[in-house]
């Protein structure tokens, strides 16, 4: 029930031995060494061999130095004591200093975050691989709380954790609840088009102490702690990720633009069943432009279709259209296909594709059709009622045909490039399947009563 909604405790044992984690000590080579490269400090000790450094580190917790390879001049080696013992690791530098995947602005930053990770690692082996095993986000996941009883819950809370300082049992401020009071909030009562939709994960580097939304332990580490989900700004470990359900729910403050934007991502952001780029533009064709001679074949002025493009990705679905500003209807037309064509991932997805192309192969026209009907089961959701639509509207097309002289034929060469676009990038692939993509097209407008 939203009404026994309580924000997460958040879990700071990690952040607890972070703050336990040996400080890093340089130890600084006495003697001036000849040839150091010049992006190392006096922390550099020259050719020295592993025994040698042994001696200079021993007894010093968190104590390292840089030396060169006695048996690969050239190559660098970082000596550092961890664990009372001396451990060394390759180090390279391309503008900045790494070791493994992260990459630091100074051998000081490197060490650090070192010296973290061992630590933690050391100390919480068994902890770190059981966090995902009680996960919070099962249990105040967006689409199971109501938005307007949350919402008052929230303030309650926020209200009341001012006046009484509510902390956690490890003493960590309830206030760190981040985007999980605005994902708590979403519902599937608010979305009504509850399309799935994968989290976009990118590694990200977090500024001050941050929690996971997901298993709620502390992120670690001065850097790359974690990953954050670029469409709704989910925080969590990298680990945990792999576990987060496929129910991202973009916040339209990070969705920049409406073409070249993900066609699932959009529709989660706007909340609407299908782009409004399409349903914007169709309306506009079926008010004015259904008579239109060469619909869709004939091109509009490239700036004005390139102006429509701007007006819907400055103002959404509040760009004007009309004929006032557009009179000519190919202009309309043209976005359209633009929007289309910029797709990252086109309206007949990559993992279709091939299939659609095998299913037109078919000679049998009952099996084709057949074949093609389970190939549109396969679509995501977004895509499948966004080409239903299409569909919807390119028959209207269709039936004036005497007037436009576009028929279902004609319009599946101008749509089947523009609606599938074959994985690899190969201009033979397409030249070959070219005729396949325009018979999927024709035969889905034919066919849309049946096969939708």
């Amino acid at each position: 029930d939203a009404e026994e909604y309580q924000p997460p405790i958040w879990k700071s044992y990690l952040y607890q031995l972070q703050q336990e984690a040996p400080r890093p000590k340089r130890i600084i080579c006495p003697r001036e060494v000849e040839n150091r490269p010049k992006y190392y400090g006096r922390e550099f000790h020259g050719i020295i061999s592993r025994e040698q450094a042994d001696e200079i580190l021993a007894g010093v917790e968190g104590a390292y130095i840089l030396r060169e390879s006695q048996r690969q001049p050239g190559c660098y080696t970082l000596a550092l004591r961890f664990g009372n013992q001396t451990l060394n690791y390759r180090l390279f530098y391309d503008g900045k200093h790494f070791v493994g995947e992260k990459r630091f602005e100074s051998i000081h930053d490197l060490v650090t975050d070192g010296l973290i990770t061992l630590y933690i690692e050391t100390k919480a082996s068994e902890y770190i691989s059981k966090m995902t095993t009680n996960p919070i986000y099962e249990h105040i996941g967006y689409a199971t709380l109501l938005r307007e009883k949350v919402s008052r819950r929230l303030s309650r809370t926020k209200n009341e954790s001012r006046k009484a300082s509510v902390t956690s049992e490890e003493n960590t401020p309830v206030e760190k609840i981040t985007s999980l009071v605005r994902r708590a909030a979403l519902t599937q009562n608010d979305n009504h088009f509850n399309y799935e939709k994968a989290h976009n994960f990118k590694v990200h580097t977090f500024r001050g102490p941050h929690w996971c939304e997901y298993c709620a332990n502390f992120m670690w580490g001065l850097i790359a702690q974690g990953v954050r989900c670029s469409d709704c700004g989910l925080n969590v470990h990298k680990q945990c990720s792999k576990y987060v359900p496929n129910d991202c729910q973009p916040d339209l403050k990070r969705i920049k633009r409406v073409y070249c934007c993900d066609l699932t991502t959009l529709v989660k952001a706007h909340n609407t069943q299908r782009p409004m780029v399409v349903d914007s533009c169709i309306r506009e064709i079926e008010a004015r432009g259904l008579k239109s001679e060469g619909l869709y074949r004939v091109s509009g002025f490239t700036e004005h279709i390139e102006d429509v493009k701007m007006a819907f990705d400055r103002d959404g679905d509040k760009a004007d259209i009309s004929a006032s500003i557009y009179p000519d209807i190919n202009i309309i037309a043209g976005a359209l296909k633009l929007y289309f064509r910029d797709l990252p991932i086109p309206v007949i997805t990559y993992d279709t594709y091939s299939k659609f192309i095998e299913a037109a192969k078919i000679s049998n026209p009952d099996e084709r059709l057949e074949a093609i009907h389970e190939v549109l089961m396969l679509l995501p959701a977004a895509h499948y009622e966004t080409l239903r639509y299409l569909m919807i509207h390119l028959k209207k097309v269709t039936l004036h045909e005497k007037e436009n002289f576009m028929n279902a034929e004609n319009l599946g060469i101008v749509f089947g490039p523009t609606l599938m676009r074959p994985p690899e990038d190969s201009t033979l692939a397409t030249l070959n399947d070219m005729r396949y993509q325009k018979l999927i097209v024709q035969l889905l407008i034919e066919n849309e009563d049946v096969l939708f």
